[in-house]
């Protein structure tokens, strides 16, 4: 009977780290979208890889955990450049990837003359 109950616990912990982890993906695809979407680059692969995980204390002091993501982008549909997030929880403490777009006018020189 005691191994059925450390069987049913181990299965609750699995299905809570499964879902935990699948909702820090969700998570880390959006914010690699919005981020793109607002630098007007074009978001390769339509998600996000997670490459690390790692124990944490988080902000209220329980351990949990940090996951790595990293991301690709593209600017002009040619290049490829890969960008990184780091989420602890559902929180983004870190990321590296393309910043807000600038714009900027080309002018005419005039010459008097």
């Amino acid at each position: 009977m005691p191994s059925l109950i450390l069987l049913m616990i181990a299965g609750a912990a699995g299905y809570a780290f499964w879902n935990s982890s699948r909702a820090a993906a969700e998570r880390a695809g959006e914010l690699g979208r919005n981020a793109c979407q607002a630098a007007d680059v074009q978001w390769l692969d339509q998600s996000a890889h997670a490459t690390g995980l790692r124990l944490c204390r988080m902000p209220n002091g329980w351990l949990g955990f940090e996951r790595t993501f990293r991301f690709e982008y593209s600017h002009d549909g040619t290049d490829r450049h890969s960008g990184r997030m780091v989420l602890r929880g559902d929180q983004l403490v870190s990321f590296a990837g393309p910043s807000a777009a600038r714009v900027s006018q080309i002018e005419k020189s005039i010459d008097a003359g």
